[in-house]
């Protein structure tokens, strides 16, 4: 069984919010980070912070899940961070990846 999450990136405190949704936390947090995709959005606005994130038995929830943060006002998605992470603290700066390691060797 894979889970999947749902998670919200942004540049900084109650800065600019992405709403996104994978199986692999890890893996696409890193993409974001290291800019594999260059013209994308949080790119283009440097969201690099995890600031929240749920999890999921399948992906049809997740999906449904998604698709329903993207409608809610801005107002309501910051109190659902500041629920979790009241500071926007990166929450992917506790998985020990050394980002500047993995920049360099692109």
């Amino acid at each position: 069984m894979s889970l999947w999450y749902i998670y919200i990136m942004s540049n900084k405190f109650n800065g600019t919010i992405y709403i996104g949704v994978t199986n692999n936390l890890e893996e696409r947090v890193k993409e974001h980070k290291l800019k594999i995709y260059p013209d994308s959005f949080t790119a283009k606005y440097n969201c690099n912070l995890l600031v929240y994130f749920e999890e999921f038995s399948n992906a049809e929830e997740a999906i449904v899940r998604e698709k329903r943060l993207k409608k809610w006002k801005r107002d309501w998605k910051i109190k659902l961070i500041e629920d979790m992470n009241p500071d926007w603290i990166d929450i992917s700066d506790n998985w020990n990846i050394d980002f500047n390691r993995l920049r360099d060797e692109r």
